[in-house]
């Protein structure tokens, strides 16, 4: 079972021929030992089931015509037994787990291959650092840029929203199969070695197959804090630090490791998860306690590795190597924290001052985890400043490269993850809040409050509590999420100072507004305004330097009013935003709620940062990371190593002179344009979700009920019991459902009619050209077109009994693609993307083929099953939604 089998298989021409030898090799491998496991489960018959449906999905995927193929692939599975279908679904759900793996592992393998055969000097790729500084140099001058270089920052919130399919069983399984391939490249394995991985891999995906793809139970939210955590073990430690290394070599050539580094670090994680909340009642403020706790415990613990790592490597001679004036006076004080443990390190460092000073730093953060009040640091920075006494003593004695080497790099990650790992953000809607506020003044604070006032005030403690342990950085900000006036952040300030009635013990906190709905985003200015004049405000704007975050909202804007008008709309409001910012002299970072999935703001963000309306970066970029967009740029050290990079440089590049320029220049030149697509895109998405019984259609047409049966996170799917409204629905399911459906309707509905209003297709082109948020949008677009399905979408619409809706998405969807193909002046579908389009259109067919396996348990669920079929046919179209997702993989 392989995409790449046949070499005489003029099917697919182009795409099977663009691709990789290495990648056709382990596809071809890991798809020939699929089919060994399949036989072995099933028979031969499961394996000529699983053949014959993906011939016939190819040839019908292949030849829009071939109507015979694709009605024979749909009878193919009307005669599968529900055992049958059930596993034909796995065993596709099998083989794109071994794709997707064999494309991230090649990916890896191309970057490891460029890196090692370039040349240090060289300017290598214009989205690398190198080529970033370079340009920025030219523009503004080395001072210039080495000033924005230090004043970077990245960072990426890590979130919990529910769009990773994968159990972690499953995700265990292939990174052992990940691993196994990734040896096969290894320069010394053949013959026996070679048979002896072969056999490890036909075992470890045999295991695969026989893993439940399906989680028996939603994990908690812990579960979620815990897989997060296997990230930063695994990535998140080792590959910041060696980003900031990487970046230094290049700036200083042969000085490197020889002297002070240029680089500070500019990474800053922060987490949502067991902080956010809004709408998730298994977040309480005991969770959120748990979830400080576990991330300090993990951050701890690898920082007391990595000191005492580095410690056992310096073993430099005190009388070659001297102790300086301040290492002799920090040991004396280390001395009186406990002379037996000082003792004993001295008795196994004789004469070795430096190596001696900084074992008991790393037992010192030892005793910090354990709560040793005797040892224990009292925050990072004190941790920090005994390492730079080391460091500082190394360059005095003329031992730079130990001072500037693995000392370096433990002092990045202490000022990198500090001693909480990621700063916990807290996040509520901000009705609670005035509810809570409500009940209070009718109640009083030592009345009988209603559970979520007591919960509301319980998050406020526990936010006190989590600084008091790990510090003001560990848990400061709190966003309110549809902030609609400046009472709602002000709400925030009101209930602190309720529970804490002594300032001196009240938590630091930093109100952020999250503007996510159309109409908020046009009232935002007026919100921040009078946000300025609320007390509490101003003493934080006086305290912190007068700096402020604002997050923009994506997912909820696009349901709102359709991606078009909503893309519109967010660079509208980073305008007028900014220009805020500058008139109150106020240090501005927008935050960007983007999601996986191109209806929640998803695509490369290295491009869509080099789009943004000029001012609106400077220099700063903050944005969640969430669902299987966490496994896919950080689950692989050199991956997420590049995505860093990519991010880096277009954050440094969206300040250049010349990009903001242009970026203005194009905003102005295509007014006019924006405004025809703003309000033809709009009025054509609320004549499909205004029209009545929209919200009930949507839930017949799409797995939208059976989605929210999947237990893939421990947030609810919607904010009620019902969808009676789309204010009911979350944007996670919204998405994900149209995606099922081969649909994909969020990515793109309205752009079609809005495109042929504005009619000017050279304009249009232009635009492409010149104006870089269209020609973003257009890009994305594509990709989401180019993983629809016209002929498999009509017969999930056709479910819900209304052809009128039924043809307005279709006769929409083709006149995107139109519009679209002629734009950007493509064959097909990302027809001038290699790389990406070689990927998709291999994947499709397989797709396909679970697709129609979704759509007979869709059909009979919805025309009503028999009461004992039901739970075999929800099992059954649970199994293909997550192979689905495998499929498309950017589905939320």
């Amino acid at each position: 079972m392989s995409y790449v089998e046949t070499s005489e298989d003029d099917r697919r021409g182009r795409a099977h021929h663009e691709v990789p030898d290495p990648l056709r090799n382990d596809v071809r491998l890991l798809g020939g030992l699929l089919g060994t496991v399949l036989r072995e489960a099933g028979g031969d018959e499961l394996l000529a089931d699983v053949e014959r449906l993906r011939e016939l999905t190819i040839r019908a995927h292949d030849d829009e015509e071939e109507d015979a193929s694709f009605a024979e692939a749909q009878a193919l599975v009307e005669t599968f037994s529900p055992e049958r279908a059930e596993q034909v679904a796995r065993a596709f759900t099998c083989y794109f787990h071994l794709a997707n793996l064999a494309e991230e592992y090649h990916r890896v393998r191309v970057l490891r291959e460029r890196e090692s055969t370039r040349d240090p000097d060289e300017v290598a790729g214009d989205d690398s650092f190198a080529a970033a500084v370079t340009e920025l140099t030219e523009e503004i001058g080395r001072e210039a840029t080495l000033e924005r270089l230090r004043a970077l920052e990245f960072r990426p919130v890590v979130t919990a929203h529910p769009t990773e399919a994968r159990r972690r069983a499953v995700s265990s399984a292939i990174r052992r199969i990940s691993a196994l391939v990734a040896e096969r490249d290894g320069a010394h394995v053949g013959g026996t070695s070679l048979a002896e991985n072969e056999r490890r891999l036909l075992a470890e995906i045999d295991v695969l197959w026989r893993t439940s793809p399906l989680r028996a139970a939603k994990p908690t939210v812990v579960d979620e804090i815990r897989t997060v955590m296997g990230v930063f073990d695994s990535t998140f430690f080792e590959t910041f630090p060696e980003v900031y290394r990487r970046f230094d070599d290049w700036l200083q050539g042969d000085q490197a490791g020889a002297r002070a580094p240029i680089v500070r670090p500019f990474v800053r994680l922060g987490t949502w998860i067991g902080g956010d909340r809004d709408g998730n009642p298994n977040v309480t403020a005991e969770v959120t306690r748990s979830a400080a706790l576990i991330a300090s415990e993990h951050v701890l613990t690898a920082l007391e590795e990595a000191a005492r790592r580095t410690g056992n490597a310096l073993t430099l001679d005190g009388s070659a190597t001297p102790a300086s004036a301040d290492l002799v006076s920090l040991w004396r004080r280390q001395r009186v924290l406990s002379e037996p443990l000082t003792a004993r390190i001295a008795g196994e460092s004789p004469n070795e001052p430096h190596r001696q000073v900084l074992l008991v730093v790393a037992e010192r953060i030892a005793a910090t985890r354990l709560r040793d009040a005797d040892l224990a640091y009292a925050d990072a920075a004190e941790a920090e400043a005994d390492l730079v006494v080391v460091q500082e003593s190394l360059v005095q004695a003329r031992a730079s490269r130990a001072g500037y080497g693995d000392l370096q790099r433990l002092i990045w990650q202490v000022q990198t993850f500090g001693f909480h790992l990621a700063e916990l953000e807290v996040r509520q809607h901000s009705i609670v809040h005035e509810q809570a506020l409500a009940d209070i003044a009718a109640n009083g604070i030592d009345g009988p409050l209603a559970e979520k006032t007591t919960e509301v005030l319980d998050t406020f403690r526990a936010l006190g509590a989590v600084q008091h342990r790990h510090g003001t950085d560990a848990a400061r900000r709190y966003i309110v999420s549809f902030t609609q006036k400046a009472e709602h952040l002000e709400a925030v300030y009101q209930l602190a100072a309720l529970v804490f009635d002594d300032p001196e013990h009240a938590p630091v906190i930093d109100a952020i507004p999250l503007f996510e709905t159309f109409a908020d985003l046009e009232a935002s200015v007026e919100i921040l305004e009078g946000m300025l004049l609320v007390p509490a405000v101003q003493a934080r704007l006086a305290a912190n330097g007068r700096r402020v975050e604002v997050m923009l909202g994506y997912s909820d804007s696009s349901k709102d009013v359709g991606p078009v008008a909503a893309t519109l709309a967010l660079d509208v409001a980073q305008s007028k935003i900014t220009q805020w910012a500058k008139r109150n002299d106020i240090t501005l970072t927008l935050f960007h709620g983007r999601g996986g999935a191109l209806g929640r703001g998803g695509g490369p963000a290295n491009r869509a940062l080099l789009a943004q309306p000029a001012g609106s970066v400077d220099g700063r970029f903050k944005l969640t990371e969430q669902g299987e967009v966490i496994f896919a740029r950080y689950g692989d050290p050199v991956i997420a190593a590049r995505h860093i990079e990519q991010v880096a440089a277009a954050t440094l590049l969206a300040s250049a002179p010349s990009i903001e320029r242009r970026n203005e220049a194009a905003t102005q030149r295509f007014s006019d344009l924006a405004s025809t697509l703003d309000a033809s895109s709009r009025a054509r998405f609320f004549e499909l979700v205004r029209a009545e019984g929209f919200p009930q259609w949507f839930g017949e047409v799409t797995p939208l009920e059976e989605v929210g049966l999947l237990p893939l996170g421990s947030r609810p799917a919607r904010r009620g019991l019902s969808i009676e409204s789309l204010d009911d629905l979350r944007a996670i399911p919204w998405v994900f459902s149209w995606s099922q459906a081969r649909i994909n309707l969020a990515g793109w509905f309205g752009l079609g009619t809005a495109l042929k209003t504005a009619g000017d297709l050279g304009e249009l082109r232009a635009a492409y050209r010149e104006w870089p948020l269209f020609g973003t949008l257009i890009d994305n677009v594509e990709m989401s077109l180019a993983k629809t399905d016209a002929r498999i979408a009509s017969r999930y619409l056709a479910l819900g009994d209304r052809q009128d809706l039924a043809d307005l998405v279709l006769e929409e969807m083709a006149l995107t693609r139109e519009w679209v193909l002629a734009i950007t002046g493509s064959d097909s579908a990302l027809s001038n993307r290699r790389v990406l389009g070689r990927a998709v259109r291999l994947r499709s067919p397989y797709v396909d083929a679970l697709s129609l396996l979704q759509l007979r348990a869709l059909t009979r669920l919805r025309k009503g099953a028999e009461p004992d079929e039901i739970d075999q046919l929800r099992h059954l179209l649970l199994l293909s939604v997550n192979g689905v997702a495998a499929g498309l993989q950017n589905t939320g």
